[in-house]
């Protein structure tokens, strides 16, 4: 007998978080998983997510680097893939000159670099199949300067703003892509980015990422171009709209100052 087709998604970031939570939604929903991380843990997640009857291959590499990018493509090889998450991402803290280059860099090519060039290299075949989903993991931040977080801020507008074109671009096709925004996130990111004696980092009314990723999952599904997860976040994000770029930066700064956390 023919094995079953079943829908394929690609997550990546998906070893916690809010990659890991989606890519749990795609498995509940029928979807045979890749995932892939740049953390050991990665292991974890793909043992937790066969426990939802899906078929998943995992691979841990650095998709801050073309070579990181190629290996999940020969992975991925001539399948199908119905719905792509490009969720990677990395943070830092503390100033901008005060900031290791290579740190910095990383932040750059993690969330830029090896971001765009995934896309382009699976929504191609999307756009030849007229058929797909993708959805971006974008960030409010991306809506305001972010003082003591700059380069971060920086790539998230970048995407936020990428998203938006590419949907554009494809909008004559059957090839969908949705941008998630979410705002400070329960997850692992704020103690990778060295943020946990700031305010935000130190907050704890982050949001669940279980709640955020099904905000951004069901956005994907029904092919909408955003959603800022969460009332407090579409508020923030309303604001940024219309408060001056000097204004918003000083409110970042008072969140993200390194040692906020403790005034």
């Amino acid at each position: 007998m023919i094995e079953e087709q079943r829908p394929l998604a690609v997550v990546t970031g998906a070893s916690s978080g809010i990659g890991y939570e989606l890519a749990k939604l795609a498995a509940e929903d029928g979807y045979d998983l890749v995932i892939v991380a740049d953390e050991p843990s990665i292991v974890e997640a793909h043992a937790g997510l066969e426990q939802h009857g899906t078929r998943v291959q995992s691979l841990q590499v650095d998709l801050s680097t073309t070579q990181g990018v190629d290996q999940l493509v020969d992975l991925i090889g001539d399948r199908s893939v119905d719905a792509l998450m490009a969720n990677a991402g990395r943070g830092l803290g503390h100033g901008f000159l005060d900031q290791d280059w290579d740190e910095a860099r990383f932040v750059i090519d993690t969330n830029i670099t090896g971001t765009v060039y995934l896309i382009q290299q699976v929504a191609r075949d999307m756009r030849d199949r007229d058929r797909g989903r993708i959805l971006i993991t974008g960030s409010i931040a991306g809506l305001m300067p972010g003082s003591f977080q700059a380069v971060y801020n920086g790539t998230k507008a970048f995407l936020d703003s990428f998203a938006w074109a590419l949907r554009n671009e494809l909008k004559d096709t059957g090839v969908s892509v949705s941008c998630l925004m979410p705002g400070p996130t329960d997850t692992e990111f704020f103690d990778r980015a060295d943020m946990l004696d700031t305010k935000v980092g130190a907050d704890p009314k982050k949001a669940d990422p279980a709640d955020v990723a099904l905000a951004g999952y069901r956005a994907m599904q029904k092919g909408e171009g955003d959603v800022v997860a969460g009332f407090k976040n579409k508020l923030q994000a309303a604001m940024a709209a219309v408060t001056p770029q000097s204004v918003l930066a000083e409110q970042h700064r008072k969140m993200a100052e390194p040692g906020s956390g403790d005034r």
